[in-house]
């Protein structure tokens, strides 16, 4: 059968999982349009762009009749920090090293060649595209959509990329695997700024995950305290999960902390330059929001976590010519010294 041969190569190319989904509007695409009515995805402003292409693959693909859904494991690992280093921040785990998007799009264009063979024409994302892939997924059988809105997977847990490839060919798709969330709330309760309102509704302008890395300007106020050493990303949701009981490290070493990233204190982070950062970050998804948004992010870190040993790396960063590091650098020697007079 021609699905078999698709599932074998997706195999071959290092998917984990490989599922196959009707083409059609995506099933909670009135939730999507009302999320973005409601304002809640913030500043990202692509996601208000041709709705009507996101919400519908056969308005983003001519002839679109299936959507194959595959599934990578990142999982890195508990701790990325080299021995006896004392720790201190965290980064979510799928930013520990390499971006995702250029090993996974490599994949994708094998894949294409492969299905063109087939006679079909394909588009494919790594959530680059204007697809909401978690409806597709879950249609497929790929895993559910937990209540964080995070999707889950019985084998994977929660530490998987998706990727998908709209394609012309028209396959029998896969039975849905159905919601195994049950009663749990864990990933609520874990939420540190209360993004997620309720059972599968998030309020990204909340996230610590938007506002680390999508948010270009200074923290709100009401957040800094929350994020604690988180400096890019959070994986909190995602850690509570109990489905992750039957994760396992992924077989991509790529995927696996870049020492010279984990080798740095909190502090350290402080003396990049431009050019350092670029250098550090090379090939890293952290690279993508520069200097000035990932010292804001580490001056937060300080500010909830320093000690008196920090106060003369915030206080050099509170000259930065950078007004949004010398803001939050402020900010952080100002909540030291208020510990230290406690």
């Amino acid at each position: 059968m021609i699905r078999d041969e698709i599932k074998a190569w997706a195999t071959a190319l290092g998917f984990d999982d490989c599922r196959i989904a009707k083409a059609e509007e995506a099933a909670h695409a009135d939730l999507f349009r009302e999320w973005i009515a409601e304002g809640k995805h913030g500043e990202m402003a692509w996601l208000e762009r041709t709705p009507e292409r996101r919400c519908d693959p056969r308005q983003v693909l001519p002839g679109c009749a299936t959507i194959i859904c595959l599934a990578l494991n990142y999982y890195p690992g508990r701790s990325p920090f080299p021995a006896g280093h004392p720790g201190g921040y965290r980064i979510a785990r799928y930013a520990w090293n390499e971006d995702y998007h250029d090993l996974i799009e490599k994949r994708l264009r094998a894949f294409d060649a492969k299905l063109q063979t087939l006679g079909g024409t394909q588009r494919f994302y790594v959530d680059t595209g204007p697809v909401l892939e978690r409806d597709f997924a879950s249609d497929a059988g790929l895993g559910w959509n937990g209540k964080s809105t995070v999707q889950i997977h019985r084998q994977l847990g929660t530490w998987f990329f998706l990727a998908e490839l709209l394609t012309t060919l028209d396959l029998t798709p896969d039975v849905p695997f159905g919601d195994h969330c049950g009663k749990c709330t864990a990933c609520i309760t874990a939420c540190p700024t209360q993004a997620i309102t309720a059972p599968r509704r998030l309020d990204a302008r909340r996230c610590i995950s938007y506002l680390t890395i999508e948010h270009k300007g200074a923290i709100p106020e009401e957040f800094r305290i929350a994020m604690g050493d988180r400096i890019y990303g959070c994986d909190d949701c995602l850690d509570a999960c109990p489905w992750n009981r039957f994760a396992v490290e992924s077989r991509e070493l790529s995927f696996s902390a870049r020492e010279a990233v984990f080798e740095n204190r909190l502090r350290d982070f402080l003396t990049l330059d431009d050019d350092g950062f670029r250098t550090l970050f090379a090939k890293s998804p952290i690279k993508r929001i520069k200097r000035s948004r990932f010292l804001r992010n580490v001056c937060i870190a300080l500010g909830n976590t320093g000690t008196i040993d920090d106060l003369p790396a915030l206080q050099r960063a509170a000259a930065d010519p950078d007004p949004l590091i010398a803001e939050h650098a402020s900010w952080a020697v100002q909540r030291i010294q208020e510990r230290l007079v406690c």
